[in-house]
């Protein structure tokens, strides 16, 4: 219920457990403490108005794919890293203020990269259906702002 609704009530949960809110409200802060639930207000990309959905493609050596696709989800900009089939092997998604910001991920950090064959980019001009549910892609980290 939570998954589907983070602001569902404990007393609702309850009512449809059939057992005591405090019971649901125990179970929450265990699972809270554990690590294995959070909540957070998360936005779709889609309020960030400069921002495009970016989409590089990888080539990479066949025996270096899981090594590269690491190396790029740990570049702070990339927000989602997904190893694929077909002429490309390696699929990187973030969000971009401008072309320089693409440039910079695509051309001066993945393409240098050791085990790099091609790129290719794209960048989402309209979004006709997004799954925030599927994947949440929210606003790039800024590591030095000169704004």
């Amino acid at each position: 219920m939570l998954g589907r609704d983070a602001r569902v009530s404990n007393r609702r949960i309850a009512a449809e457990l059939g057992v005591t809110e405090g019971t649901v409200r125990g179970r929450i802060k265990r699972l809270q403490q554990d690590g294995l639930i959070a909540f957070t207000a998360i936005t779709g990309f889609q309020i960030e108005q400069r921002a495009r959905l970016a989409f590089i493609n990888v080539q990479a050596e066949v025996n270096r794919v899981r090594e590269v696709a690491q190396v790029i989800a740990d570049i702070p900009t990339v927000n989602a890293v997904l190893i694929t089939m077909g002429q490309f092997n390696i699929t990187a998604m973030c969000l971009i203020h401008d072309l320089d910001a693409l440039v910079e991920v695509a051309s001066d950090r993945i393409l240098a990269l050791e085990g790099v064959r091609h790129v290719e980019t794209s960048i989402a001009v309209r979004t006709v259906k997004y799954n925030d549910r599927m994947a949440k892609i929210t606003r790039p980290t800024v590591i030095c702002d000169d704004d």
